[in-house]
């Protein structure tokens, strides 16, 4: 700037040194020339009255060559028909070649005196009417070559001080330009702590002139923002920290989807890859959290919330807050439903499986003590026989809430399930026997065959597998089955040889509330689910195998207890 302010000084100076100059010049010239005139016009008078003497006497041409010398003029002397009496070439002037010639001889024969300059001003002619007998017109010509040479020196001496005017302007407007320049640098290295964030650099304004004013108000700027950002960070203190204790992650980004902020939660649910200064991640294959986010910035979006199940095992609230602005941040908020859901689910499960499992020894017991009331508590044995259903229903019934509480508890996570070597022979034969049917069998490998399993939950997906394949083996027999794969894994088998499923019927046999075509309308189709379940709580394996009219096996794959021997 400094540069600018002596260049524009210097400009100003010269600008006016350069006005000046053309006046005085003008005015200095024009006073010059007018001298000329008057020293000339002087000079013919007097060369004009020796004429008249020198014509009377009839010597003109000496009196003309003595006068043109001693008055350094060319003198040229004209009768009154305007003819020349003395010769027309004179100190090197031809009078007839004077562009005003005709004008000054003219006049003068008319009684008028003329001063007239000719040449760029350079010569000064004077024509004067004459009274002697024979001259009528006197014409001097002065070339005034001192006139040139003063108009130079005067030129000459306005340059000079044109060229000084401007160099004190130059210097001068350095100076204030450095002054100016170095109280603006203070300003503006002010403002740019300020636009960095400190704060502690003040501004004393030394002069109460327009730049003290600016400096004075800026150093106030910066106390109140001094001030302002202080409780800014306090503010950003406290909802960083209330943040922070949020169970839901919050993630803000900007318009680029680059990450703002981000909370420890948030972290922890979107992966490592989520960073501050970095792209919004994509953590799900089956849901775009960069899209959901673009949607942040569309105009006239609104707040919105969308459940995402990112995979099988995990359930997320996204709530969207879009942003104000395209200046502003975008808000995606994150909770983890899993838990929730796994419990509402659970919650569900529990007593659609409850009525299911429990229907079955409610009939049984209801069903023998509507017996017993009809009189056979009168006949010991049938009283006998009928009070062991209930007993033997009654402890079923126990086992079943017990492994259905269970099933709830490891269904939320809320507790896992214990396992606990289980000996297979005598499970398989309770279910045969309590199946009351006699065309279901046992096979075991050996008698010791045992898996690491909870005994009741395995009871009851045992005793559903037995149940659904005597409703479906039409009488032609069920069989439980128990073999060593290897050292590590039992498979137990449940197999009938009724009709048999299609291949995509065994593909939803497993499915909640899926009945094959052709059932007899029993049942909700939730015995396979169940199995599943349980299977799955239990670290298990299963599977189902079903040709049309050859039967169904359905699998259950555990770990072994322990190497049974004589087994293979």
């Amino acid at each position: 700037m400094r540069w600018w302010l002596a260049l524009a000084f210097a400009s100003i100076a010269a600008l006016t040194a350069v006005a000046v100059a053309q006046v005085f010049n003008a005015r200095s010239e024009d006073a010059i020339r007018a001298r000329a005139r008057e020293l000339t016009a002087g000079s013919a008078v007097t060369a004009a009255l020796e004429v008249t003497s020198a014509s009377d006497r009839g010597d003109i041409q000496p009196a003309v060559d003595q006068l043109g010398e001693s008055q350094q003029l060319a003198l040229f002397v004209f009768d009154r028909q305007g003819s020349p009496l003395t010769p027309e070439q004179s100190r090197g002037i031809n009078v007839a070649s004077l562009p005003n010639f005709a004008k000054l001889r003219d006049t003068a024969l008319q009684g008028r005196r003329v001063v007239d300059t000719v040449d760029g001003g350079r010569l000064v002619t004077v024509a004067l009417p004459l009274r002697g007998e024979n001259a009528a017109v006197l014409i001097a010509v002065a070339a005034r070559p001192d006139l040139e040479d003063a108009l130079g020196i005067v030129r000459a001496e306005i340059l000079r001080a044109a060229l000084w005017a401007v160099a004190i302007g130059a210097l001068a407007g350095l100076g204030v330009a450095l002054l100016i320049t170095r109280r603006l640098r203070r300003i503006a290295t002010a403002a740019a702590d300020i636009e960095q964030g400190r704060f502690d650099r003040e501004l004393r304004p030394h002069f109460h002139d327009e730049l003290g004013t600016l400096a004075g108000t800026i150093d106030r700027m910066r106390e109140h923002l001094r001030r302002s950002f202080e409780e800014l960070e306090e503010e950003r203190d406290r909802l960083q920290r209330l943040l922070e204790q949020l169970q839901e992650g919050v993630v803000a980004v900007d318009d680029g989807l680059v990450v703002q902020f981000a909370n420890s939660r948030a972290h922890r649910l979107l992966g490592t890859d989520l960073a501050v200064g970095k792209p919004l991640p994509e953590p799900w294959p089956a849901f775009s959290l960069r899209e959901a986010g673009r949607s942040l910035f569309d105009p006239g979006t609104s707040a919105e919330t969308m459940r995402v199940h990112p995979d099988p095992e995990r359930t997320y609230l996204i709530a969207l807050l879009p942003a104000t602005s395209r200046s502003h941040a975008g808000v995606v908020v994150l909770t983890d439903v899993t838990d929730q859901e796994r419990r509402e689910r659970a919650e569900r499960e529990f007593v659609t499986n409850a009525a299911h499992e429990l229907r079955t020894p409610l009939s049984a017991i209801a069903s023998a003590v509507e017996v017993l009331q009809q009189g056979a508590k009168e006949q010991p044995a049938d009283r006998d026989r009928f009070l062991a259903v209930v007993e033997r229903q009654t402890t079923r019934l126990t086992r079943l809430a017990h492994a259905l509480l269970t099933l709830a508890r490891a269904q939320t996570r809320s507790e896992s399930v214990r396992l606990e070597p289980v000996p297979l022979s005598p499970m398989l034969r309770d279910i045969a026997e309590n199946a009351g049917d006699p065309s279901v069998s046992v096979e075991l490998c050996c008698e010791n065959v045992e898996v690491l399993a909870h005994s009741e939950l395995l009871h009851q997906a045992l005793d559903n597998l037995a149940t659904n394949a005597l409703k479906h083996a039409s009488g032609q027999g069920v069989t439980l089955r128990a073999t060593h794969l290897d050292h590590r894994d039992v498979r137990i088998e449940v197999a009938d040889e009724g009709p048999g499923m299609k291949p995509f019927e065994a593909g939803r046999a497993f499915d909640r509330f899926y009945r094959a075509a052709g059932s007899n309308g029993e049942g909700f189709g939730l015995g396979l689910s169940i199995v599943r379940e349980v299977v799955g709580v239990m670290d298990g394996t299963l599977s189902i195998e079903s040709r049309s009219e050859e039967g169904t096996t359905v699998s259950i794959v555990l770990k072994s207890a322990g190497e049974a021997r004589g087994c293979r």
